[in-house]
């Protein structure tokens, strides 16, 4: 049988420029599966799930009547829909910061502990693609966790309160299935935001070989960055602070959209990323895998 035939039996032949691509491809797939699969992971998700309808239930049950009550719990009260909107205001606070905490904290530092990090370095051009996928594995997660608060939320909303035309914080009223789209880029903001904290748990995860050590220092990061936050003496340090701009998306709710203070925010989270990625890939580019 000449090579010809052989090759037709084979089929067609892969590129050979598919290779690297279907590698990261698996890679990616693996530290998914791993990030999801894992229990602690699972349960924090449940956590996060419950608290939007924990917080839709008491809203229904200890409800003002109409007019009398805070601002925000009227609007949830006349419209299911705001009900994501309040959740994301109290997850932003602590509870996902605290997922991402997790996540990225044992991002480098867990394969630190359990030994597998030398294997993986020690793949050609390994140390840049490990980064890549780390952090494009802890993005996915920051996703999933806001769309996950997202949609518990307006399950809730939709159950315990009317649902109807959405009216925006400047007094314009726009179809449901606008306000939706609005909810969307909201949940892709918040979710920009918790990848800059992401960014910083990655590099603090380079940095020691304890995940616990990394999880609690970006803690520390964020909760000092929020105190520090409400701090008037301070105030002009605040927009450098990571936490400053995880809450501005109120442009996002007015008509016509008004982007400066988001774009603000979005090139705060660019800043964070690309510098604590950095400082993660010079950690990672000078470990010692013999070590």
């Amino acid at each position: 049988m000449s090579t010809a035939d052989q090759a037709v039996q084979a089929g067609p032949a892969r590129p050979a420029s598919l290779g690297p691509v279907l590698r990261w491809l698996r890679f990616f797939w693996s530290e998914l599966s791993l990030i999801f699969r894992r229990p602690r992971n699972l349960a924090m998700l449940a956590v996060i799930a419950a608290i939007p309808v924990l917080l839709g239930v008491v809203l229904k049950v200890s409800a003002p009547a109409a007019g009398n009550g805070p601002a925000f719990v009227n609007q949830v009260t006349q419209n299911g829909v705001f009900l994501t909107l309040a959740a994301l205001v109290v997850m932003l606070t602590v509870f996902l910061p605290l997922a991402v905490a997790v996540v990225a904290g044992d991002s480098v530092a867990g394969e630190a502990a359990s030994g597998t990090l030398r294997t993986l370095l020690t793949v050609p051009a390994g140390r840049t693609r490990l980064l890549l996928v780390k952090f494009s594995a802890v993005l996915v997660f920051c996703l999933a966790a806001c769309l996950l608060v997202a949609v518990a939320a307006l399950l809730t909303g939709f159950l315990l309160f009317p649902v109807g035309r959405v009216t925006l914080l400047s007094g314009t009223t726009i179809p449901l299935a606008d306000g939706l789209l609005r909810v969307l880029l909201v949940v892709l903001y918040a979710t920009a935001g918790l990848a800059a904290i992401g960014a910083i748990g990655l590099a603090l995860s380079c940095l020691t070989e304890h995940p616990l050590a990394a999880m609690a220092a970006l803690m520390v990061i964020v909760i000092a960055s929020e105190i520090a936050d409400s701090v008037s003496q301070i105030s002009a340090a605040h927009p450098y602070l990571p936490t400053h701009w995880l809450l501005s998306w109120d442009g996002l709710l007015r008509a016509p959209v008004d982007s400066a203070v988001t774009e603000h925010g979005l090139l705060s989270f660019a800043a964070y990323a690309v510098i604590f990625g950095s400082i993660a890939w010079a950690r990672l580019g000078a470990a010692d895998i013999t070590s």
